[in-house]
Order: C-alpha cells, then structure tokens, then sequence
C-alpha cells in the first residue's frame, strides 16, 4: 500500500497507520462530503489500473478539470460501497475552509494529523514575523483564526529548517566563480559568471594567448578571416549551455526541496514515458 499527500500540506504527527487501509481510501471534501478530497489517499500500485485511468480520462475526462474529478468518477462507490475506505476528516484538515460546526472544529481540530493549504493562496503568499513567529494580515490574504494558527505551524518550520538551508546554499554560489571555454576554429573565448544570482554571463573576450592554429583544421588565411568573423560577430552570439548530467542522488535531492522543473525535464509527458518504460 502507499499514500499520496498534497502538494501544500502539513504533517502534524506520524501518520504510518493509514499503510493498513485499503484502495482506494480518502477523506471526505469540505466542498462536497460524497466526493473524497484527493489531497490524501491510499492506493495499491498497479499497472491494470493505470491503464484503466488513462482510458477513463481519454473517455470521459474530469468533471472538475483536474485529479479529483477523474479520481471521483473512476472510483465512484466510494461514497457507499465501504465505509472503512473513509478516512477521518483530521486526516485531510482543509486550512481555508470555512467550518459553520465550530464546537466540532475546536473539539476535535486539536487532534488533526494532515492539515491541507487548498486553494490558490498558498502560505507564502501571506507575510511573516519571525521576532513574534506570527502570521500578519495585511489585506492581500486573510484567514480565519484557526488558518492563521496552522500558517504559524508552516511558518515555523520554514523558518527554523528551510531558510538556513537556503541562505547557506546562497552564500555557496556566491563564493564560487565559474568559467566556461570554447573554441571557434583554434581561437578560445572563455565566459565568466558575473552574478550567481542572476546567472548572467560577461561578454565573451577572446584571449590571444591561448590561441593556437592548427593547420589540419584550416589554412593561415582562412584562420584569419575565421578569427575576424568571430570578431565582428561576438556581440551576436548565443552561448547554449548543456547541463550537466544530475545523479539519482542530487535529483532525488531537488524534488525533496521542492526544486522541480513543470516545464522542463519533469514535465508530465516525461514523467508518463518513464512510467511507461517502468511497467512495461
């Protein structure tokens, strides 16, 4: 068995039981009691089922756009079919919803196991102050009293954990400077980083004290009119980088800090081939 959590949540206690639940487990929505929130779940891997979820999709599609509709529709006796399938609330505790049961949330919200940041405002998008370790409101983004005592939660343990990682990895790439040479036909241009930061790069400068011709590769006359080409053309280039080739390791690493590249290389399409080629 494994389970999945949502993308912003918080952990506020070892939650290891839920490996003895059944596929597929979820906690009910806020929104929608007879929909399960697909921030949590529990799902035995299986290569039948994927391919009856791509099916589906292609089928049918998501009544809400997204995983939980086509999760919903996919498993669609859950509401009724089983009832020891149906995660306790605490286990999915929505941090923006609006609870009118207020008894019930101040009796049992202290026992709360995940707490799930959903919705478009995220916790970075309020304003923190680390001397009084408190949310402040300031307009942009508000919060019920319970929300902005879980913010707080998240706060915290950015603060103490996360920050000091990140600045440190800051003063890193600050310290270091870096190089990179090319050759165009004998004559080498070598780039310097300027800012770290902004990952600029100074204008290539060609060095005559590294140049070397080689006769096998071009005559004298056309070395010369290569050197001059590149030259004159220096302000015109474009320097394409190739990136180094990451190791499980240092990938594994980038995900864990929450580094991952949508658009890029963990783009879906690529995360479905791999998939694909792993199944199969």
């Amino acid at each position: 068995q494994f389970f999945s959590f949502p993308t912003v949540s918080k952990v506020l206690c070892n939650v290891d039981e839920l490996f003895d639940r059944e596929e597929f487990s979820a906690a009910p929505d806020s929104g929608w009691p007879d929909c399960f929130n697909s921030g949590v779940f529990v799902f035995r891997p299986s290569l039948k089922t994927y391919n009856l979820l791509l099916r589906f999709a292609a089928e049918h599609g998501s009544f809400d756009g997204g995983d939980q509709g086509l999760l919903n529709s996919f498993f669609s006796n859950w509401a009724t079919a089983d009832i020891g399938k149906h995660l306790p609330f605490l286990y999915n505790l929505s941090s923006s919803a609006v609870y009118t049961y207020v008894p019930a949330f101040n009796h049992f919200g202290r026992d709360a196991k995940v707490v799930h940041f959903l919705g478009a405002t995220k916790p970075w998008n309020y304003k923190y102050n680390p001397q009084t370790k408190r949310v402040i409101q300031d307009g942009t983004a508000s919060g019920s009293f319970h929300q902005l005592s879980f913010l707080a939660l998240w706060w915290n343990i950015y603060s103490a954990s996360v920050l000091p990682l990140l600045e440190k990895l800051q003063k890193v790439e600050e310290s270091e400077s870096e190089e990179c040479k090319h050759a165009f036909s004998g004559v080498e241009i070598t780039l310097k980083k300027v800012s770290p930061v902004a990952n600029s790069l100074q204008m290539p400068v060609l060095q005559e004290q590294t140049c070397e011709i080689y006769p096998t590769a071009c005559s004298p006359d056309e070395f010369t009119f290569k050197a001059n080409e590149v030259t004159h053309s220096v302000s015109d280039l474009t320097i394409h980088f190739k990136p180094e080739e990451s190791s499980p390791e240092d990938e594994r690493r980038k995900w864990e800090e929450g580094r991952i590249d949508y658009m890029g290389k963990d783009a879906f399409e690529h995360i479905k081939r791999k998939l694909d080629a792993f199944l199969h």
